[in-house]
């Protein structure tokens, strides 16, 4: 009996060293991990993406919350100024970033101004091109501002993703070539998606986008050779007037719209108010600029977002197969 009692307890023993082993060893490897913190959804999916098991990304805006009017507690400033990494989409969307950055005391981290090299869009832009077919519509807009949702133009996305690349190359040389392999497979993904939005969207009955939430799809939009009207500007502070929605009114009930798309995280009470008014069905358009807590916890990806919205713009649009 105490030989067994014995060979239990070396069992015991040699057990717990190697639980204490492997707590040690898995401790350390994820202090080597890269720590990443990013602001915007997209940006947080890329990541991943490109660094995988090299990486430990932290998506700075709360699953749930709307990126835009978004203010940095002193814990995201801290967790900021800890990081290796720290990724935003640029001084439009995240005005706030910068004043961050002037005042870290952490001369070895990073910042990524993830807009680096793209021509971003003015509101009116997009609006100038549809000119002719609606010069009387004036709807709900701060003309002259700046779109600042660059990840909904694919090619934008790329440069986005290249670099955050480049970043983790920078802090990471040894693993250049996993970096930059896993940046092009997510780019031919993008490629790929790029190419479905292209075909389906050209086969189309209708050509206008009208949206119940923030100016959010400039870019897709003018992409895609569509017409794109929304209820909201782009500012969180901005609300349709009456006036806006009567012209929104008579624009859909003019052009025979089907259906208005309403934005994901927001109130869809304007896509309501002008379903109901003109008798069209309400369908979803996602902006990705962040993710519901339920869709949060279920790991939704970028590309799944966009490829539920390819869906419902095919529905709400009425395009052919």
């Amino acid at each position: 009996m105490k030989k067994i009692l014995f060979a239990i307890g070396v069992i015991a023993i040699v057990i717990g060293i190697f639980a204490v082993s492997n707590i040690a060893q898995k401790q350390k490897n994820d202090s080597q991990k890269i720590s990443v913190v990013t602001t915007l959804f997209p940006l947080y999916d890329f990541a991943k993406n490109i660094g995988q098991d090299k990486v430990e990304v932290s998506l700075l805006l709360p699953p749930g919350v709307g990126p835009h009017g978004f203010e940095p507690k002193p814990s995201d400033i801290v967790k900021i100024n800890e990081s290796n990494l720290f990724v935003y989409t640029g001084k439009f969307m995240e005005p706030w970033a910068e004043d961050i950055i002037k005042g870290s005391s952490n001369k070895n981290l990073k910042i990524v101004d993830s807009s680096s090299g793209i021509e971003v869009m003015k509101e009116e832009e997009h609006e100038d091109e549809h000119a002719g077919e609606h010069e009387e519509e004036e709807v709900g807009h701060e003309h002259g501002g700046v779109d600042p949702h660059i990840w909904l133009d694919f090619d934008n996305s790329k440069i986005m993703i290249d670099n955050i690349m480049k970043a983790l190359i920078e802090k990471d040389p040894a693993n250049a070539d996993f970096y930059q392999i896993s940046a092009a497979d997510y780019k031919t993904k993008l490629t790929q998606l790029d190419n479905q939005y292209r075909f389906a969207l050209s086969k189309c009955e209708s050509k206008e986008i009208v949206y119940g939430g923030h100016y959010a799809f400039g870019y897709l939009g003018k992409r895609y050779g569509l017409a794109y009207e929304s209820a909201y500007g782009i500012s969180p502070d901005s609300e349709p007037s009456a006036q806006d929605l009567i012209k929104l009114v008579e624009q859909i009930r003019k052009e025979r719209i089907k259906f208005v798309f309403a934005e994901g995280l927001l109130n869809p009470r304007v896509a309501e108010t002008l379903a109901k008014e003109t008798g069209s069905g309400i369908l979803y358009l996602n902006p990705a600029g962040n993710l519901s807590k339920e869709d949060f916890e279920k790991n939704v990806s970028f590309l799944s977002i966009m490829e539920e919205n390819l869906a419902n713009l095919k529905t709400g649009l009425q395009c052919s197969e």
